[in-house]
């Protein structure tokens, strides 16, 4: 995806994830992260914005904590959040393509990285207020949630720091059924080796239903299959939807059966 394109889904994501979070009101629960209300779920993005909109402003080259949160409650709260939401997207439209500054996954550029980590941010917390009002979500392109599983398991999921360790070894597929693959062919496909060392994710291209169940190289069958469009999936591998919470989405399960929890228990952000 180009950059633009990131911009863009972070100001319309931004101003729904503002929109729901005023209509379900400051003192709803967030389902989908069990110790929030709304207002923690706004203190959170809003200081993550600015927090963000400081490297890309300050070409800042070292980590710096985010802001303070401000002493606000209610409507005042979300134009606090609206305010700061609206300033990094000026800034990152506005930002040097040679822009140079700190960064914390691989990106062809600092720009990149900002833009894509903000959308996704913003996306997914979006549907976090979405589900405090209880309205259902908002479309998500397929592209752009296939882009966001992609950033979640080759770069947060490969982290040395990632608690998602497991022995025995285990693997899951991924398949997309309406997201392009490298190319433009096929569908968008991961398979992500798990051990006692980080995970490994190897992108593939998926041209048939017989892929998911081939197995990998050593011709064994992998401990879990997800196949479905990418929104649903995006959604649940971060944690956001209860896997075969959609009808949409097949989950085959090899071995004890026990994946869906175990990606519960070792990844959450």
């Amino acid at each position: 995806m180009e950059i633009t394109e990131f911009v863009e889904m972070l100001r319309r994501d931004g101003r729904l994830l503002a929109d729901a979070a005023d209509k379900a009101g400051p003192d709803a629960s967030v389902p989908s992260c069990p110790d929030w209300q709304v207002r923690d779920l706004l203190l959170h993005i809003g200081r993550v914005h600015r927090w963000a909109t400081g490297y890309v402003t300050g070409a800042t080259d070292g980590r710096v904590r985010p802001p303070e949160a401000p002493d606000l409650d209610g409507t005042a709260l979300v134009e606090w959040v609206r305010e700061g939401h609206a300033a990094l997207v000026a800034a990152l439209a506005a930002a040097p393509a040679d822009l140079a500054c700190w960064t914390f996954l691989p990106a062809s550029s600092p720009l990149e990285f900002w833009a894509r980590r903000q959308a996704h941010e913003t996306a997914i917390h979006r549907i976090d207020a979405e589900a405090a009002l209880g309205a259902g979500f908002s479309a998500v392109d397929p592209a752009f949630a296939a882009d966001g599983i992609d950033e979640l398991l080759t770069g947060f999921l490969a982290s040395d720091r990632a608690r998602a360790r497991t022995t025995p070894e285990k693997e899951l597929y991924i398949r997309t059924t309406d997201a392009p693959g490298a190319a433009g062919t096929g569908n968008a496909a991961w398979r992500v080796h798990f051990s006692d060392a980080p995970p490994r994710t190897e992108r593939e291209t998926a041209t048939g239903d017989e892929d998911g169940a081939a197995g990998s190289a050593t011709g064994s069958a992998p401990d879990c299959v997800l196949e479905g469009p990418a929104a649903d999936l995006y959604a649940m591998l971060w944690n956001r939807l209860p896997w075969q919470s959609s009808e949409a989405v097949t989950v085959t399960l090899g071995g004890d059966g026990s994946f869906p929890r175990l990606w519960q228990e070792l990844f959450a952000i």
